[in-house]
C-alpha cells in the first residue's frame, strides 16, 4: 500500500531485500514482521532459518508449540538439538515394590502408537503392563517424553527443509558412562524420527559434545528399533563433524567405544566428502586407522584370533576434506591412511595430534611418492609461543599511570608482558591484564607438526 516507488523497487528486488534482511539483527526481525502481512512473509525465512531445541518433558507434546512448529517448520534449515545430562536425566534402578528386587527392563521402541484404546491395552508401551506400571510410577516424565517416538516423528516431519542437524548432549560425568539415561532414549527417538521424516535436503550432521555411548544409540544398523532401510536416510549425509568425550587414561582404558566409533563411521564411509573429528578432554587414538591401533590387539591371543577380532580398515570413497584434532597416533598409521585415500583427499589437517612413534616426515612420506617431489614440506606451518614486548599505548591513561606508579621502585624499563604477569599486582594491573587478553586471542595455535595441510 506504500506510495513510494523507490521503496517498492528496493523491496520487490529479491537480491536487495534478502541482503537487507540478512543484515537485520534477529531481535529486530519479529518487530518487522508486525508491520504488515508482506513483511511477515518475507522476514519469516530469515528469522526461522536457525532453530535451537533444548529437550524438556513438554518439548514435543505441548499442542500450541507443535502447531506453531508446523506453521514455520518449512523455513528451518538448521536445528540444534540439545539434551543435557541434568540430574533429572539419570535413571534409578527399577525396583519391584513387593519383593524389593531390581527388575530388568529391555527397551523395545514403540514407533507407532496405537490409535484406539483397545490397541493400547493389547500393546503396552514398554512391553508388558507390569513393567509399564513400574516405569510410570518410578521414572520421571522426562523419560516418558524421551520414549515418545511418535512426537519426535511429528516434529521432524514439519521440518521439511532441514539441511543441517546439530546434536549436543554434554554434561555426562565420567562415572556415569556405563549407565543409561533419558538422554540415550531421546537419541534413539531422534534417530528413528530422522529416518522416518521426509527430510530430503538433509546433508550435514554435527555431533557436538557427545558422550561415547551416544554412538550406540545413533547407530542406524545396530541401534534400537533399526530396520534394513534405516541407513537409507543417513546415506544423504555429506558433511560430518564429531566431537566425542574421551576416556581417562588412568588404569585400563576400555575399547568398546572405539569399536562403536569405527562402526558408526563405516555407516557414512560411502558418501562422506567432509569429515571433522575431535576428542574432547584427553587425547584419544585416531578413529581413522583403528585396524592398526595397538590397544585393540591383545598380545595374549593367537594370530588367527587377532585377525578375526581386529577392526576392518576404513575406506572413505568420496572423502575430500579431513580434520583430526586432539589425537595420538603413530607415523605408520597416518602414512597408511594417506596412502589408502591418495586419489581422493585434497586437503587434510592434523591439529594438536601427537605422534607416539616416528616423525612427521615419515607420516607424510606418501606425499613425496604421490607428488614426485618434496615441495609439500615448504607448506608446513610452524607457529609457537613467543615473548611479547609491547608498548601500552592503547591502554587507558589511568591504567598506565597506575601501572607505572606500581613499578616505580624497580630499575629499568618495564614491558607489558612482565607487569601483566606479576602475581602480586594491584587492581589496576589486574584490570589491564583482563583488557589486554580479552581483546585478542592467545598466539598459541599450532606446534610443529600439529597442523599439516596438503592441497
Amino acid at each position: 500500500m506504500t506510495t513510494s516507488s523507490t521503496f517498492l523497487r528496493f523491496w520487490l528486488q529479491e537480491d536487495c531485500r534478502d541482503a537487507f534482511l540478512s543484515a537485520v539483527d534477529k531481535e529486530d526481525l519479529p518487530n518487522i514482521r508486525l508491520v504488515c502481512h508482506d513483511f511477515a512473509t518475507r522476514a519469516a525465512p530469515v528469522l526461522f532459518d536457525d532453530m535451537s531445541i533444548t529437550f524438556r518433558a513438554s518439548t514435543f507434546t505441548r499442542p500450541a508449540r507443535m502447531a506453531a512448529l508446523e506453521r514455520i517448520g518449512h523455513h528451518v534449515k538448521t536445528v540444534s538439538f540439545n539434551a543435557p545430562h541434568t540430574p533429572e536425566a539419570f535413571l534409578p534402578p527399577l525396583i519391584d515394590p513387593f519383593t524389593g528386587e531390581q527388575r530388568e527392563f529391555i527397551y523395545e521402541p514403540q514407533v507407532h502408537t496405537p490409535k484406539t484404546l483397545v490397541g493400547r491395552v493389547r500393546q503396552p508401551k514398554y512391553g508388558s503392563w507390569e513393567i509399564t506400571d513400574l516405569l510410570i510410577k518410578q521414572y520421571p516424565p522426562l523419560f516418558h517424553a524421551a520414549t515418545n517416538i511418535s512426537a519426535f516423528v511429528r516434529a521432524f516431519t514439519a521440518l521439511s527443509s532441514l539441511k543441517h542437524l546439530k546434536v549436543s548432549c554434554e554434561g555426562q560425568p565420567p562415572g556415569q558412562r556405563h549407565r543409561r539415561s533419558t538422554v540415550d532414549y531421546a537419541l534413539i527417538s531422534l534417530r528413528i524420527a530422522i529416518e522416518r521424516a521426509p527430510l530430503e535436503e538433509l546433508d550435514t550432521l554435527s555431533l557436538l559434545s557427545i558422550h561415547p555411548g551416544a554412538l550406540l544409540y545413533l547407530q542406524p544398523m545396530l541401534g534400537f528399533g533399526s530396520t534394513p532401510s534405516s541407513s537409507r536416510k543417513w546415506a544423504q549425509i555429506r558433511k560430518l563433524a564429531i566431537h566425542v568425550d574421551s576416556f581417562a587414561s588412568a588404569g585400563k582404558v576400555p575399547t568398546e567405544h572405539l569399536r562403536l566409533l569405527q562402526s558408526y563411521l563405516r555407516t557414512f564411509s560411502p558418501s562422506l566428502t567432509r569429515l571433522i573429528f575431535r576428542w574432547k578432554g584427553e587425547r584419544g587414538p585416531s578413529p581413522l586407522t583403528l585396524d592398526l591401533e595397538p590397544s585393540l590387539h591383545s598380545p595374549s591371543r593367537d594370530p588367527s584370533a587377532m585377525s578375526m577380532c581386529a577392526p576392518r580398515p576404513l575406506k572413505f570413497r568420496k572423502l575430500r576434506y579431513l580434520e583430526l584434532e586432539n589425537a595420538v597416533s603413530d607415523a605408520p598409521q597416518i602414512s597408511t591412511f594417506i596412502s589408502r585415500h591418495r586419489r581422493l583427499l585434497s586437503e587434510f589437517n592434523f591439529e594438536d595430534v601427537k605422534l607416539r612413534s616416528g616423525s612427521w616426515d615419515e607420516a607424510l612420506s606418501p606425499l613425496t611418492r604421490i607428488s614426485g617431489n618434496e615441495n609439500w614440506k615448504k607448506q608446513q606451518e610452524e607457529v609457537m609461543d613467543v615473548p611479547l614486548i609491547l608498548s601500552p599505548v592503547n591502554l587507558e591513561p589511568r591504567i598506565v599511570d597506575a601501572a607505572i606508579k606500581e613499578q616505580k621502585a624497580e630499575r629499568g624499563s618495564m614491558t607489558m608482558s612482565k607487569w601483566l604477569g606479576r602475581s602480586k599486582s594491584g587492581t589496576a594491573a589486574k584490570k589491564a591484564k583482563e583488557q589486554f587478553w580479552g581483546s585478542s586471542e592467545h598466539m598459541r595455535k599450532f606446534l610443529r607438526g600439529s597442523m599439516l595441510a596438503w592441497r
